[in-house]
C-alpha cells in the first residue's frame, strides 16, 4: 500500500504544436512519493535486504559448488570429474551474483574488505556482510550434507562414520584441504594468488573506464572463477573466499567430522581465511595503481590513507532522491 504525500507544481517548459492555444507555457511537475506499509515484515525486510541478499547469494554459491563436489566424490568419478567441479562453482557464483544484486553481490568477506578500502564501501557494513556470508555458507553446506547423508554413509563405510584425510574421507566435499606435498608457504601462496586474480579481474569487469562488462558482469565472473579453478585449483581446492571455507568447516566439525577439520594439513584451516583477504587487497592495489582512473585511494595524495581510516561524511545540501523532476522541451 502506498500514499502520495505531496505533489508540487512549479515552472518548466512545455511546447505545444499545431493549433493549440497554449504555447511556450512552462510547467514543472515534481512528485514526492513516500510509501507506508502496514506490515512489520516489510519494514524489517527493507532494513535487512542487503544482509539477506548476501546470505542467499552465498547460499546459492555454496549449494552449487559443494553439490558438484559431492557428485564427483560420491560418484567415484562415474558422475563427473574435476571440470564438473569447476563448472559447479562458476555457475554458483554467476547465479549467486544475480540473486544478490541488492547488496552489490560481494559474496566474499575478502571482496567486501577490498571494497571498503578501494571503493568507499561503508566500513560499518563490513561485520554485517561478513556474518551474512558466513551464515549463508554454513546453511548451504548443511543442506548439501543432508541431501547426500546416505551416500556419505555408504562411501565412508558405515552409518555415522566421518573421517578426514583418508582415501574414503568426505570432509573435502565441504571445505578445502591442501595437497600433501605443499609446504605452508606453498599453501598460502596458492590461495593468495587465486584471490588476487579474482579481485583484479572483478575490478576490471566493473570498470566502465576500461572495456567493462556492464550487465554481463555475472557471466564475466563465471569465466573468471572457472579459469581460477581450471588453472590454479588443484593445490588447495581454490577457496579464495573465507566464508566459503570457514562456514562449511564449522558445519563439518559440528556434524561429526571432529577436530581433524581444524588440524588437518598442519592446521591448514587458517590459510583460506587469511590469504584471501591479503590476496584480494593486493589484487585491488594492482588494478587501481596501474589501470584504474576513477575514485580510488590509489589516485589520491598519500594513497588516500586519510580517507581509508578516517572517512567522514561531508555536510552540504541534502540530496532528495525521492523528488522526480521532468523537464519537457
Amino acid at each position: 500500500m502506498s500514499q502520495i504525500e505531496h505533489i508540487h507544481y512549479a515552472e518548466g517548459e512545455l511546447h505545444c504544436q499545431d493549433k493549440s492555444p497554449v504555447k511556450d507555457q512552462q510547467v514543472i511537475v515534481e512528485v514526492v512519493v513516500t510509501e507506508k506499509h502496514t506490515t512489520a515484515w516489510y519494514a524489517f525486510r527493507k532494513t535487512m535486504r542487503e544482509p539477506f541478499s548476501e546470505f542467499f547469494g552465498v547460499l546459492i554459491l555454496v549449494l552449487f559448488g559443494d553439490g558438484s563436489i559431492a557428485q564427483v566424490v560420491l560418484g567415484q568419478g562415474a558422475k563427473g570429474d574435476w571440470q564438473n567441479i569447476n563448472w559447479g562453482w562458476a555457475l554458483g557464483l554467476m547465479l549467486g551474483v544475480y540473486c544478490a544484486g541488492a547488496s552489490g553481490a560481494h559474496l566474499n568477506p575478502a571482496v567486501t574488505l577490498a571494497n571498503c578500502v578501494y571503493r568507499k564501501f561503508p566500513w560499518k557494513k563490513l561485520p554485517v556482510y561478513v556474518l551474512a556470508q558466513l551464515l549463508g555458507a554454513m546453511i548451504a553446506s548443511l543442506i548439501v550434507y543432508g541431501n547426500y547423508k546416505s551416500a556419505i554413509d555408504v562411501y565412508e563405510g558405515g552409518q555415522g562414520i566421518r573421517t578426514v584425510g583418508l582415501s574414503t574421507s568426505t570432509a573435502g566435499i565441504f571445505c578445502t584441504y591442501p595437497a600433501p606435498f605443499l609446504t605452508k608457504a606453498g599453501q598460502f601462496f596458492d590461495e593468495f594468488t587465486g584471490s588476487a586474480i579474482l579481485l583484479f579481474c572483478l575490478y576490471a569487469l566493473q570498470d566502465d573506464g576500461n572495456i567493462g562488462a556492464g550487465n554481463l558482469l555475472p557471466l564475466g565472473l563465471f569465466f573468471v572463477f572457472y579459469g581460477i579453478g581450471a588453472c590454479f585449483g588443484s593445490n588447495t581446492g581454490y577457496a579464495v573466499n573465507p566464508a566459503r571455507d570457514l562456514g562449511p568447516r564449522i558445519m563439518t566439525s559440528a556434524v561429526g567430522y571432529g577436530h581433524q577439520v581444524w588440524t588437518a594439513g598442519d592446521y591448514y584451516f587458517w590459510v583460506p581465511i587469511v590469504a584471501p583477504f591479503l590476496g584480494c587487497l593486493f589484487g585491488g592495489f594492482l588494478y587501481d595503481t596501474f589501470l584504474f582512473t576513477g575514485d580510488s585511494p590509489m589516485n589520491l595524495p598519500y594513497m588516500g590513507l586519510t580517507r581509508v581510516w578516517g572517512n567522514r561524511t561531508k555536510t552540504g545540501k541534502p540530496v532528495m532522491d525521492s523528488v522526480i523532476s521532468h523537464k519537457h522541451s
